[in-house]
Order: C-alpha cells, then structure tokens, then sequence
C-alpha cells in the first residue's frame, strides 16, 4: 500500500543516514511521495546529495533557518519546483555543546536564544512561509523527545525548548486547522544520531532504555518513519495539535525499575 501517492514532502534535517529524518525521507520514498530535501550548511552537501541520489530526488537545498531571507528563497524555490507542497517535516535541534552538561542553570542567555531560535522557532518561521503553498489536507510534523515534560539529566536547554516547540504545535494546529492542514510532532525514545551525541549523559540513557521501556526494545529512524507515514496520511487526516509517542511505552512508567548492575 502507498500510502504518500500523489503528495509532495519537503523534509528539513537530513544530515546521514542515520538521522531520524533520513528514516522519515526513507518511509515517504516507499510510500510513493514526492520528495524534496534540505539541509543544513556546506559540511553535509556532498553526503545529503549522495543519499538523494539512492532515491531518485532532484530537489536538495541547503536552508540555514535562522534566516528569513533564507527560508523565504527556499520557499520561493519550492513553488517553483513544485507549485504546492503537501508535507514539511522539520527534524531540526541544536544547542551550543557547552549547553548540554552541568547544570540548567549554567545556560547562558546567548546559548538559550541560540537553541530556541534554531529549535523552536524555525519551525514556526517555516510554516509561515509555507502557509501559502500548503494544499488542503497537508500536514506539518516536528520531532521532539520525552525531555520537554520530564527531566533528562544533560539535555538541559533542549528540554525546556522541546516544551515551546510542543506547545507550538498546538498554537499552530489551531491557526492552520481552517485550512485543512494539521500539525503534529512525534516524540522519539533515544536513537543513536548526530545530534544526540552532544548530549553528554546520551550513552548511559541509551544503554539502559530497553531494560526501562515496557516493550524492553530499542527505537530506530525506520520506527519513526513509519509513525511519520501514518501522521501525514489520510489515516490521521482527523489527528492534529498531538504528541504521539514512539518510545516502546517508555513514557507510560512512572517509577522504573532500576536495571541489574552489571
């Protein structure tokens, strides 16, 4: 079954093949979509165009989305390439190494503008842009982790970003409900990524994840993807402003049981 037949995604994040938005990129390619990438900065041109070329896509922009000029180009690009565009995913998060052990506390104000605005904000300024080139019955879908409603010793900054990028979702489901387009985020357990090697206690999380986790199984980017493929389908064409988890029930437990020193 394709379940993507006929729709155009924009996917913003792809960095190599094990990041999460290659898992998505991946599940839409299978289910027929119409593909268009984008990332970030010169350093991944040559790997983003390369995994491109294993899935026949054309469209690879980079777009660095603390610009609005940038992302407007972008935009202006797309509409060109493809009139309108059905599905944008953003699978974007950074924060400033140094933000990402210690305490909270020790978060500079320049470390906490740089994560919310990279985070939190693009993905608003990109639906902004978009809003007009986003067909009826298109979805928008972000990534987001457990962190933002409970503490992950060393995610620090992030956590309190993935909160705003939550609740902007809602926001936006609600602005871009009367025009047939939803807006939802999935919220990924731990998966071994670039970005998530930044994060200084990351090893241990993911070491003991799947003892903690009720289905005691690891996620991988092909889980996500095809959580991604349902959401922006006309199988949730009634589901928007959610959250929906895909961490093998890690966020159902309230008081884990500690695992077997080893």
């Amino acid at each position: 079954m394709s379940l993507l037949n006929g729709k155009t995604a924009l996917i913003f994040g792809v960095a190599n093949e094990r990041s999460i938005a290659w898992g998505i990129t991946r599940a839409f390619h299978e289910h027929g979509a119409t593909l268009g990438l984008s990332y970030a900065g010169e350093m991944l041109e040559r790997r983003v165009k390369s995994l491109a070329q294993t899935i026949d896509c054309n469209f690879v922009e980079p777009c660095d989305v603390s610009s609005d000029e940038a992302i407007q180009a972008l935009a202006d690009k797309t509409a060109a390439a493809f009139g309108q565009v059905d599905i944008l995913v953003h699978s974007i998060g950074f924060a400033n190494r140094e933000e990402l052990s210690g305490p909270y506390y020790r978060t500079s104000r320049e470390g906490f503008r740089v994560a919310m605005d990279i985070s939190v904000y693009s993905f608003t300024a990109l639906a902004r842009a978009f809003q007009p080139l986003l067909r009826p019955g298109g979805a928008l879908l972000t990534l987001t982790y457990y962190g933002s409603e409970k503490v992950a010793p060393g995610y620090n900054v992030m956590g309190v970003a993935k909160a705003a990028l939550e609740a902007s979702v809602r926001y936006l489901a609600y602005d871009l409900g009367p025009q047939g387009v939803r807006v939802n985020a999935i919220s990924a357990g731990p998966i071994r990524t670039l970005a998530a090697a930044g994060v200084a206690r990351f090893k241990d999380m993911y070491r003991h994840f799947n003892k903690l986790a009720p289905l005691q199984q690891h996620v991988g980017i092909e889980d996500v993807g095809s959580m991604a493929v349902a959401l922006c389908s006309d199988l949730s064409k009634r589901v928007t402003g959610e959250v929906v988890y895909v961490d093998s029930g890690y966020n159902i437990v309230g008081v884990p049981e500690p695992p077997e020193c080893e």
